[in-house]
């Protein structure tokens, strides 16, 4: 540091102190709109040192969690989660918890997606149900000023969206899926069906391709997938779809649901139908939904994760991205809370897109269903 520079600060040092001891406390320095935007980025700065970003509590952003639809417990799990998050972080601006009914799904979320940064949202989280459909109105909330998460569910093309909260590597899924229609059938095989959620629903777009992927693996060279139909995550719905897959294939051993509402709904119906002798059911569940089924043998194996720590993940990395802690840049990463240390990578599961992994599948049966159902 230059001599004259060292002079002239402690020359501006000492008046402060003549102007304190004289007139009270020394007025604060004024700053431009700006400045005074950029402070949580340079608090950023500071936690990012070490290269792990750190979120600084206490910042009022207005963020919206907005799930598929409302209604069923994985979404109300995930809003848990991200209000834990919330007052961890001491946001000082409530979470909104909105979403369309189930029969207005896509519409309802492109609305609530246009209709954000009117709103004065900084933050919408997403779990797509829209497919790429949803992608105008995210570019258009990005454009202005609003930071687009996904999670559970992303855009396709991630057009519009700054990055994706992944629960699981989706490639996985289709292995994990294999494995237990695989358990379920034996040695000896059999024919099997999906019972999806909606056609448009990007995450059970992908772990369906996954899983005819996986079947290309000579280990499960006598798995016949033989069908998939779409109950758009309406019990009722995915329960006749149940009963029709097993009145069409006589045959049929295990209905493949990977959504919670479908493999309930299949379970239900099979349980009903005095079916779980013959056909079997496994796919993605709730431990306290599924519990009953699985030790009455209508479920014997099912696997899923935990969305509580999905929404409190997701809220955490949006409340970086709006804060200026982080860019949303592949490479950067940054602490999350209780859950630890996240990377944002490429997505190998799109051609396009970020996204931050936050674990693995769970695989529940009889010997650990009922605990963690509690």
């Amino acid at each position: 540091m230059h001599t004259k520079y060292r002079a002239s600060l402690s020359l501006l040092a000492g008046l402060a102190l003549v102007v304190a001891a004289c007139g009270g406390p020394a007025a604060a320095p004024s700053q431009s709109p700006t400045q005074a935007a950029a402070t949580p980025t340079q608090a950023a700065a500071t936690a990012t040192a070490a290269g792990i970003a750190k979120a600084t509590p206490g910042q009022s952003v207005k963020m919206m969690l907005l799930p598929k639809f409302l209604g069923i417990l994985p979404f109300a799990q995930a809003n848990k989660g991200a209000g834990d998050a919330a007052t961890e972080l001491k946001n000082s601006t409530a979470l909104a918890f909105v979403g369309p009914t189930a029969d207005n799904s896509v519409q309802g979320q492109i609305e609530f997606m246009t209709n954000a940064s009117t709103q004065g949202y900084k933050v919408v989280m997403i779990s797509n149900n829209a497919g790429d459909q949803i992608a105008p109105a995210a570019q258009a909330a990005q454009a202005a000023g609003v930071k687009v998460v996904a999670w559970d569910s992303p855009i396709p093309s991630a057009k519009g969206e700054n990055v994706f909260v992944a629960q699981v590597d989706f490639d996985e899924t289709g292995k994990v899926m294999a494995d237990m229609a695989l358990n379920i059938m034996g040695a000896d095989g059999g024919k099997f069906a999906i019972l999806s959620a909606s056609p448009d629903a990007a995450n059970q777009n992908a772990w369906i391709k996954a899983l005819n992927d996986a079947l290309k693996d000579p280990k499960y060279a006598k798995l016949q997938l033989v069908d998939t139909v779409y109950g758009n995550d309406q019990s009722e719905k995915s329960y006749t779809q149940a009963q029709a897959l097993v009145a069409k294939y006589p045959d049929l051993k295990v209905i493949m649901a990977p959504t919670t509402v479908g493999i309930a709904a299949a379970a239900k119906a099979m349980q009903d139908g005095n079916m779980c002798g013959k056909v079997k059911v496994s796919g993605l569940g709730l431990p306290s939904e599924m519990v009953s089924y699985t030790l009455n043998g209508c479920a014997p194996q099912f696997a899923l994760w935990s969305f509580v720590d999905l929404g409190y993940l997701t809220y955490y990395t949006s409340y970086l991205l709006a804060t200026g802690a982080i860019k949303g840049a592949e490479g950067e990463k940054f602490e999350a809370g209780r859950m630890g240390t996240f990377t944002i990578t490429k997505d190998p599961t799109r051609s396009a897109g970020l996204r931050v992994l936050m674990g693995s599948f769970k695989v529940y049966d009889k010997a650990n269903v009922e605990a963690e159902a509690k």
